[in-house]
């Protein structure tokens, strides 16, 4: 099942015009630079900004329309903003219940709110590793812990989505650090869809399942993550940091050398071993830096991981002297990022059998 989003309209000097769907489940990045209109349109679909014209419904009940507009608090959605603006003279347990208050009242106001997940007090409490900290004061936590406070707050009210707007742009990298296995909780264990605001590519591939690109006020792509990043029509292309995750599974052990193999659609990689059992389900993150291309395969190499693809698509990177080739490995998009020079010499061209050299890998959990 998928929802769908149209906003547009004028805020000033900068229009919005955004169309997009994406699914009923899972996380949703809204990705782009700063400035292209993330932030706006979430704030559209919570309805904290009205543009001349907005179309959104969920769970067969439209929240704006042609002739409908439903005010922010009568719509059934959670909001994570880049600060937790938790309320500083409360505990984290009356912060937290101040959400699950919020929803009776809104119930009593037959407002309808659907469980999201663990909406029981005590199941948040543990999902987000809560427990210990019920009794302190926003004051006394550190960045990570009050944007779980706030995650928390905002799944309390039991909303129909969650908006998360940056959650980690304000925190240095080790609350980040600290954050992510619970955001990755979250991900495994809501029912509900997430719309995760973010212009940071290693988020996008940690957390992500759906990808949504935005610059200058609209939408240039959308669709499911590792389709969408290896898209060499895309701005993100150019990025450093420009490659595709790909959902794995744990399928063998080399204990002697600590290295597990992680197979996916099409093919499998040895990777370092992350201690994880056999059959666990992981997301490995290639950068195209770190993929080459070969005519032949070669034995004689210290890259161990070597697989058959072909070349499905190559674009000018950004500077006239790189060259990013997407190529297919039975199924799976890999990127890899090559001299002008060097994609000549080896004659590279859509349909031509190659060999795709993957030098490192990210086990992303």
């Amino acid at each position: 099942m998928t929802l769908a989003a149209h906003f547009a309209g004028s805020l000033g000097e900068f229009t919005l015009d955004a169309r997009f769907s994406f699914p009923a489940r899972g996380v949703t990045a809204l990705f782009g630079p700063s400035g292209c209109g993330k932030t706006t349109l979430l704030r559209c679909m919570a309805g904290l900004n009205r543009l001349d014209f907005g179309r959104f419904e969920i769970g067969g009940e439209v929240w704006q329309g042609e002739r409908t507009f439903l005010s922010p608090h009568k719509r059934a959605l959670g909001y994570v903003f880049q600060d937790a603006n938790l309320f500083a003279h409360m505990s984290v347990r009356d912060n937290l219940m101040f959400g699950a208050m919020r929803a009776a009242r809104q119930t009593m106001s037959r407002v309808d709110r659907t469980p999201a997940g663990p909406v029981d007090f005590g199941d948040l409490v543990a999902l987000l590793g809560l427990s210990h900290l019920l009794e302190r004061s926003p004051a006394n936590l550190s960045g990570g812990e009050r944007q779980r406070v706030a995650i928390g707050r905002a799944l309390l009210t039991r909303p129909k989505i969650l908006l998360m707007d940056e959650p980690l742009s304000a925190l240095d990298h080790a609350n980040k650090n600290e954050i992510m296995p619970y955001l990755e909780g979250l991900h495994d264990t809501l029912s509900i869809p997430i719309l995760y605001v973010t212009h940071a590519p290693d988020e996008v591939a940690r957390l992500a399942d759906h990808l949504v690109v935005l610059d200058n006020g609209q939408v240039l792509a959308s669709g499911p993550l590792t389709e969408t990043l290896a898209r060499l029509d895309l701005p993100i292309r150019n990025d450093d940091n420009a490659g595709v995750a790909i959902e794995a599974t744990i399928t063998e052990r080399d204990e002697h050398w600590h290295l597990t193999r992680a197979a996916f659609t099409g093919g499998s990689i040895w990777v370092r071993d992350p201690g994880l059992a056999i059959g666990h389900r992981v997301r490995l993150r290639i950068l195209a830096r770190d993929v080459s291309l070969a005519l032949q395969q070669n034995s004689n190499s210290s890259i161990m991981n070597s697989l058959p693809a072909t070349v499905t698509d190559i674009a000018t990177g950004g500077h006239p002297g790189v060259r990013l080739v997407r190529v297919d490995i039975s199924g799976t998009p890999l990127v890899a990022r090559l001299t002008a020079r060097s994609a000549h010499d080896l004659e590279l061209a859509p349909g031509k059998a190659v060999w795709a050299q993957v030098k490192s890998v990210a086990v992303l959990g």
